[in-house]
């Protein structure tokens, strides 16, 4: 179906309002007003509610979002009294979310939205606006949004998970990672403390872990091994940076163990990341300018091996985590992720190994000249003549 063309309408805004009479002018005065444009669709003019729902319903489930929210918009804006116009402007902000049209989304879901008091769909809208002020990255707006939500006394505990768990995130990406840390701790001190823990959803607890972890990794990848540095202040560096790995590791490991599959599929790439990562700082890395070649050499050689087995830990993290989304049949961007990156440590293994194998071989020397044969010796020897 094609876009119909668009009319354009100027009205009158009562909001407007001057006075554009000049000074010694007597004629009465005139009134001016600024113009407000409204954008109508002849397409769907001749369309009422009801089959606007119904087309908007239909393109949203064959995943033409574009279209549901040309329809479902069209619904909200047009027909006021409308017994499907809160489920419209919901759906208008999903298919708008979709196409990644925040702002739009914004607004569509904001109608709705009622952190403080909202049920059903006012709740659920007020959990979508936090979520498409995440992505317009109005961090303080979505903060406040998602903890009048927590702080609430009505809630299921699962929905005061949730805002908790979204909150902490949003305190991340806002800088705040020690605020994020508090507040996600938090969250999985509820999760674990519940009565009805069994039964509650894992999906937000195994996130709260997950993004723990990626707190520990982003504080990980902020230690830098610096080859200016001695000896001794490159050893600590890099045991502190081991030190964050493993703490990043675990966070990712607990949130495995949740048993949320899109989450463990997540946190399965991340530890073979992080080994990754570090194989890369490793492997990059000059050696400290005090050592001289000998001792340059006799560095690079033991970095080497701890670098090796990096390698194997990477593919092994990797291999796992691709078996464990085949059998659950998990679905994720991290799934390709890890093939992509389990093919290329495996290469790099490779490459090491027939590296090493290339400096143990001793290249073979070059055979002597054999001597040159003696000299014939033809005086007294009488030469046999042809027959």
């Amino acid at each position: 179906m094609t876009r119909g063309l668009l009319v354009l309408v100027v009205v009158s805004s009562s909001a407007c309002l001057r006075n554009v009479r000049p000074d010694g002018d007597d004629r009465p005065p005139s009134v001016e007003f600024d113009p407000v444009v409204i954008t109508g669709d002849l397409e769907l003019e001749k369309l009422n509610d009801e089959e606007l729902f119904a087309a908007g319903t239909s393109f949203y489930a064959a995943e033409d979002y574009a279209q549901a929210a040309r329809y479902f918009g069209r619904l909200a804006d047009f027909f006021p009294k409308s017994r499907h116009r809160r489920a419209a402007l919901y759906n208008a902000g999903l298919s708008l979310e979709k196409v990644k049209m925040w702002e739009e989304a914004y607004q569509r879901f904001s109608e709705l939205s009622d952190p403080q008091k909202g049920t059903g769909d006012a709740l659920d809208a007020a959990f979508r606006v936090a979520e498409t002020l995440y992505h317009l990255e109005r961090f303080p707006d979505a903060i406040a949004v998602l903890d009048a939500i927590a702080t609430r006394t009505d809630l299921h505990i699962d929905k005061i998970i949730e805002a908790r768990t979204q909150q902490g995130i949003c305190e991340l990406e806002s800088g705040k990672s020690d605020v994020a840390e508090s507040t996600l701790r938090k969250v999985l001190a509820m999760y674990q403390e519940a009565p009805d823990k069994d039964v509650l959803d894992d999906y937000f607890p195994a996130q709260a872990q997950f993004f723990l972890g990626e707190i520990f990794r982003l504080h990980y990848e902020s230690i830098t091994l610096d080859a200016n540095k001695t000896v001794d202040e490159l050893a600590k560096d890099l045991e502190y940076k081991a030190e964050l790995l493993l703490s990043s590791q675990g966070h990712y490991l607990r949130a495995i163990r949740l048993g949320n599959g899109y989450w463990a599929t997540a946190a399965g790439a991340q530890i073979g990341g992080l080994y990754e990562n570090l194989y890369d700082h490793m492997i990059n890395a000059e050696a400290p300018r005090e050592l001289n070649r000998e001792e340059a050499d006799l560095y690079k050689s033991e970095l080497r091996k701890k670098i090796r087995v990096l390698l194997s830990k990477a593919i092994t993290v990797y291999e796992r985590t691709l078996e464990a989304a085949e059998r659950i049949g998990a679905q994720s961007p991290f799934v390709e992720k890890t093939r992509e990156s389990l093919k290329r440590m495996k290469d790099l293994l490779l490459a090491d190994a027939k590296a090493e194998e290339a400096e143990e071989v001793p290249a073979k020397p070059e055979p002597e000249p054999l001597p040159p044969p003696p000299a014939q010796q033809t005086k007294g020897k009488k030469k046999v003549p042809h027959t």
